[in-house]
């Protein structure tokens, strides 16, 4: 018996598909690979925010870059830009506290915060803690690719808190940076900063709504 050919809908139906996944896929891998340099190269332009290191009431460190955030940390606390150290960040939050002790910050002078998971959380986490503080003035850092996006945060949530970026340099040049781990940090940092500055444009009072539902609730 000769057997029934498969209908010709079902033959030709896959290749197509098929087809299109494979020109999304090399679209995708070429886009990427064509704006990873421009990504790396405007970074410093898009990504950091820096301000001038005065005296304030505090220094906030994000948790993520540990050696190099408590480094920089030590390094203003040394020079009596604050008295006083928070750290925020789960994962090496702990481990940033023995670094700064290690570089001889005065372990009654650090605080923690080690629950938050992203830089929302960082600046929402460390409101209240603030608030019991009266710090009024406050010196954030982070990662200089990261410092844009965690600085628009924290003046977002700690809206009443004046404050400083003086984050983390880069020590090497910039195409080390681009093969490096770093690198693939800050091409990532693009989407991320993106959708923080559409979530600030959609719901302008989100981030202060948050910050007195939180510290309501931490404060209570």
């Amino acid at each position: 018996m000769t057997p029934v050919p498969a209908p010709i809908s079902k033959r030709k139906g896959g290749r197509p598909v098929r087809h299109w996944r494979f020109a999304a896929v090399l679209f995708l891998g070429l886009f990427a690979l064509c704006s990873y340099p421009l990504a790396i190269l405007f970074a410093n332009t898009l990504l950091s925010a820096r301000s001038p290191a005065t005296q304030a009431d505090i220094i906030v460190i994000l948790g993520g870059d540990g050696p190099a955030r408590a480094a920089q940390a030590a390094r203003l606390w040394q020079a009596g830009m604050a008295q006083k150290i928070l750290i925020t960040g789960d994962g090496d939050c702990y481990w940033i506290r023995k670094s700064l002790i290690d570089f001889g910050v005065g372990a009654g002078s650090i605080t923690v915060e080690c629950q938050s998971r992203n830089t929302w959380e960082n600046a929402l986490f460390s409101s209240p803690i603030l608030q019991r503080m009266q710090v009024r003035k406050a010196i954030l850092v982070t990662s200089w690719f990261h410092s844009r996006r965690a600085l628009n945060s924290f003046r977002q949530i700690a809206f009443n808190i004046q404050w400083q970026s003086v984050p983390v340099e880069p020590d090497v040049p910039i195409w080390r940076i681009a093969v490096e781990q770093d690198g693939v940090q800050i091409f990532k940092e693009y989407p991320k900063s993106l959708w923080y500055m559409l979530r600030a444009s959609l719901w302008k009072d989100h981030g202060e709504r948050d910050a007195r539902t939180f510290a309501a609730g931490m404060l209570a």
